[in-house]
Formats: structure tokens, C-alpha cells, sequence
């Protein structure tokens, strides 16, 4: 057997297990809007970010602490801070305050378009260009999530699309950033240091934030809380980034074209929201387009 032969499927077993992660991170997200609005029934949106941001921060640091995980090179420090300002401050608090104006579906829909906001910032940092058939199949999902928006919309942009549309830049940037260092770092540590170089700001927007803004402790506000903060910042990121480091950034990012569908379920399931009878023609030919962006090459 030569050395070609052998490396093919390990190769494979790679290229495999980084899309089972990155899906993974895909499932952890799309649940991501349904908590946090489960999270707003107790606590306001500027509590709801900081809470979540610090409670995030004391898993990941206890993870750092346990395995004696040494400070990151003076270089990493910040990329780092992209990471800790797209999608550990940003990201949260600009969809959970859109999320106050606008459904859950309606959000998950706009977000959709992430997919091709990060494959875009990658291209520009990383210099690496995607082949033609990969970006027809990327425009052509974004098209289908841009279609399902205005359908659903009935063709006016609501108010909170302004904080979403600012989601997609700032969470794309840091995307892109912390798949790039998770090539040098396990994706864990990516997303601990991000939140810990945020803890300092997060202990203090938390002080400031309970002292103005009113709780109400419920069951769905304190899951939803500890969802946002355990499952979506730490967990998800962290197999996320591993997923990225594995296939690509560009290629990662496309399974994300799932995620307005996921969030729509859970919508549904979990908030009694109307689904769309538009959804299950959106929801194929979204995964259609998932197919072909994973065949192509990046």
C-alpha cells in the first residue's frame, strides 16, 4: 500500500468528522433565538447578554484551569479580541435586541445569510478563493434566504433587521477569525480566551445592567439563560471551530444554510410560533444548495 493510499482514508475519517462538528455547532445555534427568548421573559436584553457572557466565561475558564492551559502567544491576542467582540459580545447582543421587535422565525430567516457573509470575509482574509460552482451554490442559497424574508415579511424590512444585518458583519468576522486560530488552537481554547478577555466588560455591563433592568426569574427564562451561556456560546463554538479547522471556514460556513430551518422548527416546537407554509418548499431547496456547496471545492 503507498503512502497515498493510506492517507486517503484518514483524510476521509478527517473531512467527515470536522462536518459532524460543525453541524453540531449548526444544531447548538439554531436554538440559539428560541432561548433567548425564553431568557427575556426574566431578564432584559442588556442583562441577558452580560449574564450569559459571564456564566460562559466560568465554564470555560474552569476548563482552562483544569488542564493548565498556558496563556496564548502575544500574536493570537487579537484575532482574539475579533472573536471576543463578533461572537461573544456582538453577535448576542444585537440579535437579542432585535429580538425584541422581531420573530423568531423572521430572525432566523435574516441570519441565513450568514453562511455567505463568513465564506466572503474568508475569502478577503484568508486569500484562499473558492471555486466558481461553490459561490453559484452559496449565492443560490442566500437567494432562497432572502426570498423566504420577504415572503414572510410581505416585502418590508421590520425594525429590528438593522441590529440583524449588523449580526451577520460582526459574527462573520469573527468566524472567519477564530477559524483561523483554531488551526494553531483546539477550537475550546479559541472561544475560552475570547471569553475571558470579555469577562472583565461582562462583569461589569452584568452590575450595571440588573441594577436597571427588572427580574423576573421563571423555568423558561432561567433554560433558556443557561442554554445561551453553556450549550450556544461555549459548547457550540467550541465544535464548531474544531469543524471549521477541519473542512475549511468557507465550506463550514454553508451548513449554516440549515440553521434558519432548524430555528424554525424549534420556533414552532418550543414558542407556538406560525410556521410559514412556505417553509418546506425553502427548507429543500436550502439543503439543496448545502449539497452542492459541500461537493464543490474550496
Amino acid at each position: 500500500m503507498t503512502a497515498q493510499d493510506s492517507a486517503t482514508p484518514t483524510t476521509a475519517i478527517a473531512v467527515s468528522s470536522g462536518t459532524l462538528l460543525a453541524a453540531l455547532g449548526v444544531v447548538a445555534f439554531s436554538l440559539t433565538f428560541p432561548s433567548t427568548v425564553w431568557g427575556l421573559e426574566s431578564f432584559g436584553p442588556w442583562s441577558l447578554v452580560a449574564v450569559r457572557s459571564v456564566l460562559a466565561a466560568c465554564v470555560a475558564g474552569g476548563f482552562l484551569l483544569a488542564m493548565r492551559v498556558p496563556l496564548p502567544d502575544r500574536r493570537h491576542w487579537a484575532p482574539l479580541a475579533v472573536v471576543a467582540g463578533g461572537v461573544v459580545v456582538g453577535f448576542p447582543l444585537l440579535t437579542t435586541l432585535a429580538l425584541q421587535t422581531s420573530s423568531t422565525s423572521h430572525a432566523a430567516v435574516v441570519v441565513g445569510l450568514l453562511p455567505l457573509t463568513t465564506a466572503a470575509f474568508a475569502a478577503v482574509r484568508t486569500g484562499r478563493r473558492p471555486s466558481r460552482s461553490f459561490w453559484v451554490a452559496a449565492l443560490a442559497g442566500a437567494a432562497v434566504v432572502i426570498a423566504f424574508t420577504v415572503q414572510q415579511s410581505g416585502g418590508a424590512l421590520q425594525a429590528g433587521d438593522l441590529y440583524l444585518f449588523g449580526a451577520l458583519l460582526v459574527c462573520a468576522a469573527g468566524y472567519t477569525e477564530g477559524g483561523r486560530l483554531a488551526r494553531r488552537m483546539p477550537g475550546w481554547q479559541v472561544i475560552g480566551w475570547a471569553l475571558m478577555l470579555c469577562l472583565p466588560l461582562a462583569l461589569a455591563g452584568s452590575a450595571v445592567a440588573l441594577a436597571f433592568e427588572p427580574v423576573r426569574l421563571t423555568a423558561h427564562g432561567v433554560i433558556g439563560l443557561v442554554w445561551v451561556a453553556a450549550g450556544s456560546t461555549f459548547f457550540g463554538l467550541y465544535v464548531w471551530y474544531r469543524g471549521m479547522a477541519s473542512i475549511g471556514i468557507a465550506k463550514a460556513s454553508q451548513l449554516q444554510l440549515a440553521q434558519p430551518l432548524l430555528t424554525l422548527i424549534w420556533s414552532v416546537s418550543l414558542l407556538d410560533e406560525r410556521l410559514s407554509p412556505a417553509a418546506p418548499v425553502a427548507a429543500v431547496a436550502v439543503l439543496v444548495c448545502i449539497a452542492l456547496t459541500q461537493r464543490a471545492r474550496a
